[in-house]
């Protein structure tokens, strides 16, 4: 029995008549009223820790000093400019064959150079996720970099299929205006993408042979899914593909463009689940975006659409498991929001973060860490810190390194296995319970081991865990037994019995002594003198202190 199997067997079962989507216990009644209960340090950090990647001590510190309404409002209030694009940091292929980019110098960006070689975009795809890391790492107070990385997950689209870095960066950076904008607008554009096209053949489809991919995930993947109410028929994909046809991509400017002499004019006739739509065929430059309006009108009117996306967020931002009372308290009321804002995505994250239900005790520290919580987390809770912008190759080459560390343990930016995403948000039973297998565990204590220990140089310049700065930065280090627990508190989410505390004080801080002193009386040393031997001391202790905590079963939950 699980932690949340364990709290939710004391509460009452559903019903004989309830349906139980999940196959779960039954777990809670909250919905999505206004949460009225206390705004601690822990509903802080549980919040900052869902949406955006770790809780950093000096962000708890400041929204502590706002209302819980405040704190939202304002982490879905992104107000940082958006990022300098990548730069050419990679060197200048000399490989016979190639046709190297020369023309743009190190350190100047690369997105509006057309190439298309395949060694220089590969090269671009590895630029652009080396940047995409520094970016999370970066991060400012928002939800943003959370965000856009659901996004990313949820149209599922390969950059190493696509092939073009230019291309998953323009994608990246559609995705990153329409973020917190309009779902159904993010759609209209998603469709024209040039990722898109070039992953889902939408730029192979044409009148004479229509080609059904994207249509048929846009129903399946991307706005309807292909729950029990989702009864769209085979024809009608046969139908939105030849809506779609036309659409071709130039690559002498990289952009989208419609030909009309590739588009099924005909009109298109769907299914009593689409009311028995008809699209009237339309000819002319306009021709493609018309059809494409009336297609998306006609997909935006089914209810399923906002339950579809609402499911969708829940299980980024909440939990995994819908039961029948989710889906009656939170997922249908939050899908009337969604709607009643014509697909407007603030609104509907605002009433989710600033309901009871996403605050009750049942839904904090039962998520199993992604790849990326757990590698930018530690960073970002440890104030990592990198050199000037102007530094690329340092930087850059750092950040390589935490990227490839997320793909060692499973999560590789903008190339899940497939069109569907990660598989820790759709599949079941595991759900998150994937994150974490007999290759993936030994990897994560390794990266926290290694970033306490040794870290990552590149250009002299070293980035490590530095325990005895990070206590610096607490309220009272030198009393043992608050160090310990302000440390539980900012990294993990689920309390440690007093015995366990007890041992690893007595045992790490105070090297097997009895009193408390002992500890104190060299912290105290360290701060009124600070040499290497009073500095050793101290350390030696707290590094061993802090792997001890990022080892434990209980640092994976979020």
């Amino acid at each position: 029995m699980d932690r949340r199997e364990f709290l939710t067997a004391r509460k009452k079962k559903p019903a004989d008549n309830e349906d139980n989507i999940s196959g779960k216990p039954y777990r809670t009644t909250s919905g999505i009223a206004t949460y009225t209960g206390a705004w601690t340090e822990q509903e802080v950090t549980h919040l900052l820790k869902r949406i955006m990647f770790g809780a950093k001590k000096p962000d708890i510190d400041y929204f502590r000093t706002r209302t819980m309404s405040q704190a939202v409002d304002e982490l879905l209030t992104p107000t940082a400019p958006d990022p300098n694009p990548p730069v050419k940091e990679y060197a200048t292929s000399t490989t016979p064959g190639v046709n190297a980019d020369g023309n743009i110098t190190q350190g100047t960006t690369w997105i509006n150079d057309i190439n298309s070689d395949g060694t220089v975009q590969s090269q671009r795809r590895s630029s652009y996720k080396k940047w995409w890391t520094g970016i999370l790492i970066n991060q400012d107070r928002s939800i943003r970099e959370k965000l856009i990385m659901f996004w990313i997950d949820h149209f599922g689209n390969e950059t190493a299929e696509v092939g073009y870095g230019n291309w998953a960066y323009k994608q990246h950076m559609l995705i990153r205006q329409y973020a917190l904008g309009n779902f159904k607008n993010l759609i209209r554009d998603i469709t024209k993408d040039i990722s898109m096209l070039r992953y889902l053949n939408g730029y192979l489809n044409n009148k004479n042979a229509p080609d059904e991919n994207y249509a048929r995930e846009l129903m399946e993947l991307f706005t309807l899914g292909k729950g029990t109410d989702s009864q769209y028929t085979e024809n009608d994909v046969k139908e939105a593909a030849k809506v779609l046809t036309g659409w071709q991509i130039d690559g002498a400017t990289y952009t989208a463009v419609f030909n009309i002499n590739r588009h099924t004019t005909t009109n298109k006739q769907f299914s009593s689940f689409f009311n028995n739509t008809l699209i009237t065929g339309r000819t002319g430059a306009t021709a493609g975006d018309l059809e494409l309006a009336d297609l998306l009108n006609m997909i935006f009117t089914q209810q399923e659409v906002a339950k579809f996306i609402i499911r969708k967020f829940y299980r980024w931002f909440v939990y995994y498991s819908i039961d029948a009372a989710t889906e009656l308290n939170v997922i249908a009321p939050l899908a009337d929001i969604f709607r009643a804002n014509n697909y407007e995505i603030k609104p509907v994250l605002t009433a989710l973060f600033k309901s009871e239900h996403f605050y009750d005790v049942l839904n904090r520290g039962c998520y199993i860490k992604t790849p990326a919580d757990h590698v930018i987390g530690s960073l970002r809770e440890m104030n990592i810190q990198f050199r000037p912008e102007a530094e690329y190759d340092t930087n850059y080459g750092l950040w390589n390194t935490f990227y490839s560390w997320m793909v060692n343990m499973g999560q590789n930016l903008h190339d899940p296995p497939n069109v569907s995403g990660m598989p820790a948000y759709y599949q079941e039973p595991s759900f998150h319970e994937i994150w974490i297998n007999s290759d993936s565990l030994p990897k994560r204590n390794q990266f926290t081991d290694t970033m306490i220990n040794s870290g990552y140089s590149r250009n002299g310049f070293r980035v490590q865990f530095n325990c005895v700065t990070f206590a610096q930065t607490l309220t009272n280090p030198a009393n043992p037994n608050d160090l310990i627990d302000e440390c539980l508190r900012i990294f993990f989410r689920n309390d440690l019995t007093v015995q366990s505390k007890a041992q690893m004080k007595t045992q790490i801080l105070l090297t097997g002594q009895q009193w408390d002193y002992y500890w104190t009386n060299a912290w105290s040393a360290y701060i009124s003198n600070p040499t290497t031997p009073n500095f050793n001391t101290v350390n030696t202790r707290l590094k061993s202190l802090f792997q001890y905590f990022f080892n434990l079963s209980e640092y994976q939950l979020s």
